[in-house]
């Protein structure tokens, strides 16, 4: 059907009759007004003119402004992705549990990054092809130097078709540099926040920072009073027993302000040790909230949404649950990922990526692009002429040509949906702060097919020839070959060469040293055959202070900037004793700890207190710890590494005005259970008969 210029949709005539339903008559009625049918040409007449002279309604102007959305970003179940997230770096200011693994992650060069002008050229180039929202991540994308101008440069395209530009941030740093960001073209920020207890922060991020972040909540707050209009999402990964009490309370959050909280499953990683026990579904987070919340409801999901939306009635916030691991969302997937070395991803869970930014750099040999080689190169104007590649008279570079066909073939390769939650338990991926960087490859593939087509309309991937794909090259490990039964062809060989080695670990050649093998080496013994016991022991230790200024300022109450020392304290040394086994080599891992106490306390300069250094003239700190266990060894190991880790976080908590004080005294002053029984050190014995 052809629409006039000018006519309404809404409007539009259903039978070829000139005038529109809403004005025809019947021939009854017509019979009914022959008398009039000067005043009726009349009244037709003025309706005609009103319809031709009336303006263009939004609708139509849009459809028919809209262009067919790009066929490279089009995948073969027609999901049109104009969603791309893209990393500006690797690092990050915390190292939360569930994102970086304990051991932290290699830094890679600058080199082997996207630079400033890079994104930006691919940010257009994918604006050109339809993309109307770009998120901005990491790592931390805060700690980027030129955040702020990169925002700039991206938030241009808006002229181009962008219409959010977003980030996703910890919000440490957030609130010192908000406002250049709005001016930027700032439309959403997705605040990762997991906990609403200060020292539980410290706990799962490792680092301090919670009054910045809740600095940042509040100053975005504000400028959305005055009309910044910045959609804040707080996203909230929720670990069984780590914070799962903690649910009710962010739901409280939008009680009285704009604000959506979303809580995500915890999803799988390298490195973040995930496990379905740890796992709370989203169907028991919001039994949680029904419990508190029973009349809480159902909001209506927009298009794309990865999340399902709840309100409580008169509360201003929404609730919302990620719930990628129970009920995916990949049916309407529209995002694509390009990390912060270039390598386009199409699924968070996916192991396949492809390197952009090699293709991007062949016209210079290899080297970093930057602001001077951009415009030399032409390559913004070049994105630009992009646009709707079968455009009439569009000219593409032969550049951009590569790139868009590369990326429409990875766009191809996108499966239905993710793995389900047993395979991605076990599936090699980045970890989550690495999502946006690679290490380089450990197996090169041996096959690769010449000729793939897809079910639905026959794209010939020969389109796109393999080379151009870069899997030979060093850019990522998450490239992986299809080898069928290759674990299960050495199963046997394995278990027989397992139970061999088992039958012939070392034992102790000296009973009195046990971690000795009769060739002097040394290994960790074997305690296999030794009974179950309770296991208990207690040690202690002095920190001395040099001067006078630390006991004044714990003996008021005022602690120090960093914190209460004597909480901070007592966490670090349960940490520390949970941690042992990483510090202390042939200490056993595993063992199962029931239960740590830590006690920090205040000794004065002139103390009597039992156990006090008389040689401490200006006061100090006394830890003692007692750690126990039910197992097949002692936890004496874990008792001294609490005491020491105590210790530490006091000194460094108290450096600032004492960096002479004096860590000692380190001793094990009880133990229980186990072959040698109950001991018991004499001054010990003899404090508790005095």
């Amino acid at each position: 059907m052809l629409f006039r210029r000018g006519a309404s949709l809404a409007r539009v005539p259903r039978t070829c009759s000139h005038r529109a339903t809403w004005q025809r008559v019947t021939l009854s009625q017509t019979r009914c007004l022959n008398t009039d049918l000067d005043s009726a040409a009349k009244s037709q007449n003025t309706l005609d003119a009103s319809r031709v002279s009336k303006s263009p309604s939004p609708r139509w102007v849009a459809l028919k402004a809209a262009k067919p959305f790009s066929a490279f970003l089009t995948d073969t179940f027609d999901r049109q992705h104009d969603y791309l997230r893209i990393s500006v770096t690797e690092r990050c200011n915390l190292r939360c549990l569930y994102c970086m693994p304990e051991e932290g992650v290699p830094v890679s060069p600058p080199a082997h990054l996207l630079t400033s002008p890079e994104i930006t050229y691919l940010s257009s180039l994918f604006v050109s092809q339809g993309v109307s929202k770009i998120r901005l991540t990491g790592g931390e994308p805060t700690v980027r130097k030129d955040i702020v101008p990169l925002m700039q440069s991206i938030g241009e395209l808006q002229r181009d078709g962008l219409k959010e530009l977003c980030l996703t941030t910890n919000g440490i740093s957030l609130h010192r540099k908000l406002d250049p960001m709005v001016e930027a073209g700032l439309t959403g920020i997705n605040l990762s926040l997991d906990t609403l207890d200060p020292f539980q922060f410290q706990i799962m991020t490792r680092r301090n920072g919670f009054q910045a972040v809740m600095q940042s909540i509040d100053r975005i707050l504000e400028m959305n009073k005055v009309g910044a209009g910045i959609k804040l999402k707080i996203n909230c990964v929720v670990m069984r027993g780590l914070n799962d009490r903690e649910i009710i309370p962010f739901v409280e959050m939008g009680r009285d302000n704009p604000i959506e909280v979303r809580f995500i499953e915890y999803m799988p990683f390298d490195g973040n040790k995930w496990s379905q026990g740890k796992m709370f579904s989203y169907q028991e987070m919001l039994a949680i909230i029904r419990e508190k919340y029973p009349t809480v409801e159902k909001v209506a999901d927009h298009k794309n949404d990865t999340s399902k939306t709840y309100q409580v009635p008169g509360f201003q916030g929404r609730i919302g649950f990620i719930t990628s691991m129970t009920h995916n969302f990949c049916g309407t997937c529209n995002r694509l990922r390009i990390t912060s070395d270039g390598n386009l991803k199409v699924c968070l869970f996916g192991n396949a990526e492809v390197s952009l930014r090699d293709i991007i750099r062949r016209g210079t040999g290899g080297e970093p692009i930057n602001e001077a080689i951009m415009k030399e190169l032409g390559l913004l104007d070049a994105a630009r002429t992009a646009a709707r590649i079968h455009d009439e008279g569009g000219l593409v570079h032969e550049r951009e040509k590569e790139l868009l066909e590369v990326i429409g073939m990875a766009v191809k390769r996108k499966k239905a949906k993710h793995a389900g939650m047993g395979q991605l338990e076990n599936m090699k991926n980045r970890p989550m702060i690495l999502i946006d960087k690679s290490r380089e490859i450990q197996e090169t593939p041996r096959y690769f097919p010449r000729r793939l087509v897809t079910p639905s309309n026959g794209y010939s991937w020969t389109k796109v020839p393999t080379h151009m794909l870069d899997f030979r090259a060093p850019i990522t490990s998450q490239v992986r070959c299809y080898r069928p039964n290759r674990s299960g062809l050495n199963s046997q060989a394995t278990r027989k060469g397992s139970d061999a080695n088992k039958s012939s670990l070392p034992t102790a050649s000296d009973p009195d040293l046990p971690h000795l093998t009769p060739s002097q080496n040394v290994h960790m013994t074997l305690i296999d055959e030794k009974p179950v016991t309770k296991r208990l022991a207690t040690a202690t230790c002095l920190v001395s202070f040099s001067n006078a200024r630390p006991w004044e300022l714990l003996r008021e109450g005022r602690g120090t900037r960093k914190g209460d020392v004597f909480s901070v304290a007592r966490i670090a040394g349960i940490m520390a004793a949970k941690k042992t086994p990483d510090i202390i080599p042939l200490c056993h891992p595993g063992i199962g700890l029931t239960g740590v106490e830590v006690d920090v306390k205040l000794l004065g300069p002139t103390s009597s207190d039992k156990g006090a250094d008389s040689s401490m003239i200006h006061g100090g700190m006394h830890v003692t710890a007692t750690v126990s266990c039910l197992g097949r060894t002692g936890v004496e190991m874990e008792a001294m590494t609490a005491t020491m880790g105590a210790a530490l976080t006091v000194y460094d908590m108290l450096k600032a005005v004492d960096k002479g004080m004096i860590i000692g005294g380190v001793k094990l002053i009880e133990k229980q259970g186990g072959k040698s029984g109950h001991w018991i050190r004499e001054e010990a014995l003899g404090n508790e008969n005095s």
